[in-house]
């Protein structure tokens, strides 16, 4: 009897212990900590999640990361989804953390992106088409090139690829200086230089507003650096769609498009508003994507998530 009793003691112990994990975890996954390197389209693609996932009785929480300590906030468990995962241009960060499952590359967000060098229309029409050509016009017209290339935020990969470039000479650039700024910056310094057709050269990303704000094009050749058409990912913690599966399912739902980021961005530079305003805009005059985005979700009770976030709209 007495070893009965401490049978089922234990039984209910153990079960006790199950169930105060299980309400652990589910309390763990009401807060969605996220991450923002300080891009345009990852702050709509995030605007929309938070809207969802607001709208489900979620928390969604963004913090602005560089993307090297994204990675290895994801790697930590700090960081729970990174919505930006560019490839091929994050290749490097792909074989330190996914490839080895630190991180988990959990679904295809985004399909026909481009992020490579670009140039303004004057600076193409007068013969720069290619990596190889921007060194042959700088020397040519010295008066006209400075020899410098505006990227983004210090640590990213596609500035990391531009330093490997002009370490290894590669297309005459060794000579060329990589200046860093946040994006933001870059394209105030790309706007002036265009006001007054000077000759300059930038980082140039689909989607995003700047392909509609300026008159660019993009350079060939640069492709075993930055590919030549790409795509975006979401990314997890390890474990984070096992631990949170209604949000991994929300997660894994989720695809964008370039006309959808690009009206949304758009939104955001001409008129000024938020990226929570601009999203909730876009999804309220385009309702039906909803229905694949909470096919099989709940809300954090368990109700009907697409009663729900509709109900927000």
């Amino acid at each position: 009897m007495q070893k009965l009793t401490a049978m089922l003691s234990s039984g209910a112990l153990g079960m006790l212990v199950l169930s105060s994990a299980n309400v652990y975890a589910d309390a763990s996954c009401d807060t969605v900590k996220m991450a923002d390197p300080g891009w345009s389209d990852i702050a709509a693609t995030n605007a929309i999640t938070g809207f969802l996932l607001t709208g489900m009785g979620y928390k969604a929480k963004v913090d602005t990361l560089a993307v090297p300590i994204t990675f290895g906030g994801l790697k930590d468990g700090q960081v729970d989804v990174f919505l930006g995962n560019w490839m091929p241009a994050q290749q490097g960060f792909y074989d330190k953390f996914v490839a080895n499952g630190d991180v988990v590359q959990l679904a295809k967000n985004l399909d026909g992106t481009e992020f490579t060098l670009a140039v303004p229309d004057y600076v193409w029409d007068a013969g720069v088409r290619d990596f190889a050509d921007l060194n042959k016009y700088a020397d040519m017209h010295p008066e006209k090139a400075d020899k410098k290339i505006y990227g983004i935020g210090s640590g990213a990969p596609a500035n990391i690829s531009l330093q490997a470039i002009i370490k290894k000479n590669d297309f005459d650039l060794g000579q060329w200086k990589l200046i860093e700024s946040s994006e933001q910056a870059m394209l105030a310094e790309v706007s002036r230089a265009v006001k007054k057709q000077r000759f300059v050269t930038f980082l140039g990303w689909t989607p995003h507003p700047m392909n509609v704000q300026l008159k660019m094009h993009y350079l060939k050749g640069g492709e075993k650096y930055f590919g030549d058409t790409g795509s975006v990912y979401t990314l997890t913690r390890k474990g984070y769609a096992q631990a949170c599966p209604n949000v991994g399912k929300l997660l894994t739902n989720l695809s964008f498009t370039q006309e959808m980021e690009n009206s949304i961005m758009s939104e955001v530079a001409n008129n000024k508003i938020s990226n929570a305003d601009a999203a909730k805009a876009w999804i309220k005059a385009n309702p039906a994507v909803l229905d694949k985005w909470l096919d099989g979700v709940k809300t954090v009770d368990g109700k009907d998530a697409l009663a729900a976030v509709k109900a927000k709209l």
